[in-house]
């Protein structure tokens, strides 16, 4: 990575292209703490996450997505939504004995926004599958019912339709635009997906070598002729 700057508003949706081995998937090891950057800052509603682990990241609110889902494999849909809501409330034995009016309060809405999530991303009728059987597009669907669930502040999406049924990529681009519009939730998504980029993204940014070469709308940036030659150019359609 060399001199990269990048500023996503809150609200926003913000795209991250370019070709393989460009350092995209380095960038957001480094903004979630997931690697150590040797200079610069990187700075989350104002404040220095630099240096930051993940855990202690993803509690002020900024979480990320890998390429391969990070669910659980021997847990069901449904479970693995349930596992990821912000509200859990650490219940002790006694509390759990109980069945304590809070606790089940809290298991009740739980359960409820589960479902809704399920329902949004087409996934209901395996709400009760485990992970491990369902299709790699169904197990994104999952990664994205568990944002959901978990109502960051901002997520970091690393390839959300990457190797995606078509029939899917569609549902898939729904709920990113539910997560903004209905849930405030900013998102900083790197996608191969032209189309995709250009339905979701106000602003997108191209990165070469570890170096960002090109910024702007999706409309700019495709007219470009440093992402035409070095991105856009290499044999890949616009609308792929």
């Amino acid at each position: 990575m060399e001199s990269v700057s990048l500023r996503v508003a809150q609200g926003q949706v913000v795209g991250l292209i370019g070709p393989n081995g460009s350092g995209k998937s380095t960038l957001f090891d480094i903004i979630s703490g997931f690697q150590r950057a040797d200079a610069g800052t990187v700075t989350f509603r104002g404040l220095s996450i630099q240096g930051r682990s993940p855990n202690a990241i993803a509690t002020l609110g900024l979480i990320r997505t890998f390429q391969l889902s990070e669910g659980g494999q021997r847990m069901t849909a449904i479970e693995n939504l349930l596992a990821s809501a912000r509200n859990q409330i650490e219940a002790n034995l006694p509390a759990a004995v109980l069945r304590l009016p809070r606790l089940l309060a809290v298991e009740r809405e739980n359960l409820s926004r589960a479902k809704e999530a399920l329902a949004l991303l087409g996934l209901s009728q395996v709400a009760n599958e485990y992970l491990a059987n369902l299709s790699g597009g169904q197990r994104k669907l999952v990664d994205l019912g568990r944002i959901l669930m978990a109502k960051p502040q901002m997520c970091l999406l690393d390839e959300p339709t990457a190797g995606v049924n078509p029939s899917l990529i569609n549902v898939i681009v729904e709920a990113l635009k539910v997560m903004r519009r209905d849930e405030g939730i900013t998102l900083l998504i790197v996608e191969h997906n032209m189309q995709v980029v250009g339905d979701i993204c106000e602003h997108v940014y191209v990165l070469d070598a570890g170096v960002v070469i090109s910024e702007g709308t999706p409309e700019t940036i495709q007219a470009d002729e440093r992402v035409l030659s070095s991105y856009l150019g290499r044999g890949r359609a616009v609308n792929e």
